[in-house]
């Protein structure tokens, strides 16, 4: 028999036996027990998804019971039930991690409304974890993803990292170009530095002393030896990132560097062995800037001896719900906040997004979203335009409406309910139907 899905504690045996033929009816496996000790023993060995409980029992009450139960999992739920009179106290159990309360007396249809929306949560979170597990197995440089394209990608890296053999990163803005070198680097096992330059950024001004580095007296304001990024990368990695953006006549002194293995400084006669292996990258594609002479073609052929090509994260979407657990698990520990959760319409409103800034993009609305900040890409409301249904672009007023009275109150629905003038039932089942998590507003 299954693990039952909610344990449910009620004192009152009327009242227990009519929530667990509501949910029983529901489909929901329950067990129930008639004390907080009795559900304690049963979860030393038991694994419920959720907790029903009444505020008040004999001998340990719901709020002491959740205590215990967020020692036992943090992200167990814990749905009250009380009387009207009780309903401060529930309201100062949410606040320290109870995940809803109901009324009583309460409709079996709104016990069993409230338990699939802590359901869904429970599963949400369970994946989230798994997600995570996953998505740190490989360190902070690990190419993310179970795409096909990114399965090869790994393979590729795996395969040729070892080798020494330069390489071409070709791949939109954000694509994650930088990680892969990375990723190359850590598995290539040089102990060298890695060695990251932005072409783009870097002023014609500085770049030949950045890349190729001085000695003393070379130019005005050269007051002493300066060791250039190339010298600093013999026995590691020199990653060049938009290397479309280097000037031309720089170009010809990399490919030198790349023929001879040696660099000379500005102002230097010697020839410096260097052993860094070079990894570029380009947003742009260089044969057709090498064709109209943007670019030089003997570098070019000379990079391109085997290239990695990054598919955008539009044609991947499959790895999004991966990558976002990833980054929310990496912004919590940065904000020291805990783990945000979302919902099947936020991984469907994300997997909908065309994502033009790729990886890095998601990276920020994740960390947005671990902020409690919207994440800026418009949500049912916004997608709603005049080519939709009535009915469709009502629910997008409403959604809107209703998360922003929401954040107004912190995620407290009771004081939205008040704030929104509708009674709190009412706000409770527009949550439900519209698939707003108030916890997210908290």
């Amino acid at each position: 028999m299954a693990e039952p899905a909610v344990f449910l504690v009620e004192d009152d045996a009327a009242v227990r036996k009519g929530c667990e033929q509501a949910l029983a009816l529901a489909d929901i496996p329950v067990r129930g027990f008639a004390d907080a000790e009795a559900l304690l023993a049963a979860l030393a060995h038991g694994n419920p998804a959720l907790i029903v409980s009444d505020v008040r029992l004999p001998g340990r009450d719901g709020l002491a019971l959740l205590r215990e139960v967020r020692q036992f999992d943090r992200d167990l739920p814990v749905l009250l039930m009380t009387g009207h009179g009780d309903v401060a106290m529930a309201v100062e159990a949410m606040r320290h991690g109870a995940y809803d309360f109901i009324e009583k007396p309460f409709p079996s249809e709104r016990l069993v409304a409230a338990v699939r929306s802590a359901l869904e949560k429970r599963a949400l979170i369970v994946e989230n974890r798994q997600l995570k597990a996953r998505a740190g197995a490989g360190g902070v440089a690990a190419i993310i993803g179970q795409s096909p394209a990114v399965q090869r990608i790994r393979q590729l890296v795996g395969t040729l990292a070892p080798t020494g053999v330069d390489l071409l990163i070709n791949g939109e803005t954000g694509a994650g170009k930088e990680v892969v070198a990375r990723a190359v680097h850590e598995a290539s096992g040089r102990r060298g530095a890695f060695v990251a330059i932005n072409c783009g950024a870097l002023p014609e001004t500085v770049f030949e002393s950045e890349l190729f580095g001085h000695e003393a007296g070379a130019f005005t304001g050269a007051g002493k030896r300066r060791i250039g990024r190339i010298e600093h990368a013999s026995g590691g990695t020199l990653f060049l990132d938009e290397i479309e953006s280097m000037p031309l006549n720089l170009q010809v002194k990399l490919l030198r560097v790349l023929q001879e293995r040696s660099v000379e400084r500005l102002g230097g006669n010697a020839a410096i062995p260097v052993d860094c292996r070079l990894v570029a990258a380009s947003k742009a594609d260089l044969k057709a800037l090498s064709d109209i002479g943007q670019f030089r073609a003997d570098l070019y052929y000379r990079l391109n001896v085997v290239s990695l090509d990054l598919p955008p994260l539009r044609e991947r979407r499959e790895d999004i719900a991966l990558l976002m657990a990833h980054f929310l698990g990496e912004a919590a520990q940065r904000f020291q906040r805990p783990a945000a959760d979302w919902t099947p319409a936020d991984l469907a409103r994300w997997s909908a997004h065309d994502w033009p800034g790729n990886v890095r993009e998601l990276k920020n609305v994740a960390e947005r979203w671990a902020l409690g900040l919207p994440d800026a890409l418009g949500d049912a409301g916004a997608a709603a335009g005049p080519g939709q249904s009535l009915a469709a672009q009502v629910d997008a007023a409403e959604t809107r409406i209703i998360e922003d009275a929401l954040r107004a109150c912190g995620g407290q629905v009771a004081k939205a309910a008040d704030l929104l003038a509708v009674p709190k039932k009412t706000l409770y089942d527009k949550l439900t139907r519209l698939g707003i998590v108030a916890e997210r507003f908290r």
